[in-house]
């Protein structure tokens, strides 16, 4: 360990780079001895952060209404008990824990070097830094909305969730930081992600690095999650005022699904949620999700391939390739602007920015019918509609798991493939996961 530390980190060439893990919480030992010191060499390092694959919320819209596992051997060994909610399962594919803290490891490393770091100017280094800062904050908030409590929920923000790691000591053995600790440690990374990041957007093929729009939007997911509804709506508002334009699904002109990472609304094109030859092939849509589409929203026909033999749908709207990275773009700031000011009983901006985006998604007559809806919805009933919106325009971007623990926790009641009808019933404890059984082997006070 002595060692690890003194040549610090790992080579920035390809495959010069083993992980183990061990009774610590990470052990990293460099094989090629590059270590890096350059503003490019960093780069390269924070580059291949970008590429690390994270595709656990795709297999948690398994765990939804929304999405089934296809009726195949393979898929339903590696799947099956996860839709199922099955917590000790011995043969489900593991939810990952590792990769985020790599991650985290990597970004703390570029974070603590700051000062160290040659041949770049300021600025260049400072943003940087910034993305470090972003990174070690996104992987963070990732982890807690999988393994913590709901921050929303009563009691939560006092429950044990995940350990925050903040420092470059492999020696240390964490354990479990609160919900709210490790809410606060994102706020501050954001914050500090907002002093240094200087870029307001990258350009299509290095927009996978996150910029100073991307904070903003960040910053109001956080705080939607929070339930802190002014800063979740300022936040929103930020961004919108900087970028706008959403994609017309009524425009003649061949349209990129606004997913697509050079779609006008992609603010940060970094995670590719489902992978082609796992989790997007197992994954069916249901017919109850297709019923939430009423005919004249102009989304299906992009999003849902021809009904097949079990009654489901195959996915269209991605295809798990790079082109559909996504992990921040304009119409979720809509939607958290309508739902924040909905909460805020601000109902006419709700509302306006609620019907800005449904223009944009439905035919003239559908838009005019959902004109009259919401303008004649309360309170309630809007916060409804705007949640039912968000799972149509966000479908198959890694939010719905996300957005029903957040909010009501619903009792579900899905029909499998094989026709077996299955129940998690309202605020249900597996609606948040177990620590992988890896990680607490390796470290049992993951446990407490």
């Amino acid at each position: 360990m002595k060692r690890i530390k003194k040549l610090y980190l790992f080579s920035i060439l390809a495959g010069c780079l083993t992980m183990t893990s061990c009774s610590n919480f990470l052990e990293i030992q460099p094989v090629g001895k590059v270590i890096p010191s350059t503003l490019e060499e960093y780069r390269a390092l924070m580059t291949n952060v970008y590429a690390q694959d994270l595709t656990d919320r795709s297999i948690c819209d398994m765990r939804t209404k929304e999405i089934t596992v296809r009726n195949d051997s393979y898929d339903q060994s590696d799947y099956g008990d996860i839709e199922k909610w099955i917590v000790n399962s011995t043969t489900a594919k593991e939810f990952g824990w590792l990769d985020y803290y790599e991650n985290i490891y990597y970004a703390n490393a570029i974070i603590n070097k700051k000062n160290d770091i040659t041949e770049g100017n300021e600025k260049d280094i400072n943003q940087l830094v910034g993305e470090a800062y972003f990174m070690r904050g996104y992987m963070h908030f990732l982890l807690v909305n999988l393994y913590g409590q709901p921050y929303t929920k009563e009691g939560a923000k006092e429950t044990k969730a995940i350990p925050l790691k903040l420092t470059l000591d492999l020696e240390e053995i964490p354990t479990r930081n609160t919900v709210e600790e490790v809410y606060n440690s994102i706020l501050s990374d954001i914050e500090n992600a907002r002093q240094l990041i200087t870029k307001k957007e990258w350009e299509s093929g290095y927009n996978y690095r996150f910029s100073a729009l991307a904070v903003d939007a960040f910053e109001s997911r956080v705080r939607l999650y929070m339930g802190n509804w002014q800063p979740a709506y300022d936040a929103a508002e930020r961004t919108l005022e900087q970028k706008a334009t959403l994609g017309d699904y009524n425009s003649t002109n061949v349209q990129l699904l606004p997913n697509h990472y050079t779609s006008v609304e992609s603010i940060t094109a970094y995670e590719k949620i489902y992978n082609a030859t796992t989790t997007l092939d197992a994954s069916q849509a249901t017919q109850s999700f297709v019923n939430m589409f009423n005919e004249e929203d102009l989304r299906p026909a992009t999003y849902f391939g021809e009904k097949n033999k079990d009654g489901n749908y195959p996915i269209k709207k991605i295809d798990g390739t790079f082109t559909y990275k996504c992990s921040f773009r304009v119409s979720e700031l809509y939607l958290n602007s309508a739902e924040a000011a909905a909460h805020l009983n601000n109902l006419p901006a709700a509302r306006n920015r609620l019907l800005q985006l449904m223009e944009k998604r439905y035919t003239a007559a559908g838009y005019e019918q959902k004109k009259n809806e919401v303008n004649s919805m309360n309170q309630e009933e809007l916060i409804a509609e705007i949640l039912n919106e968000r799972a149509r325009e966000l479908a198959f971007e890694g939010h719905r798991w996300f957005d029903l623990r957040r909010t009501t926790r619903p009792r579900i009641e899905k029909v499998l493939s094989g026709g077996q009808t299955i129940v998690l019933e309202q605020d249900d404890n597996r609606y948040t996961l177990r620590i992988p059984v890896s990680a607490t082997n390796a470290n049992p006070n993951l446990l407490d």
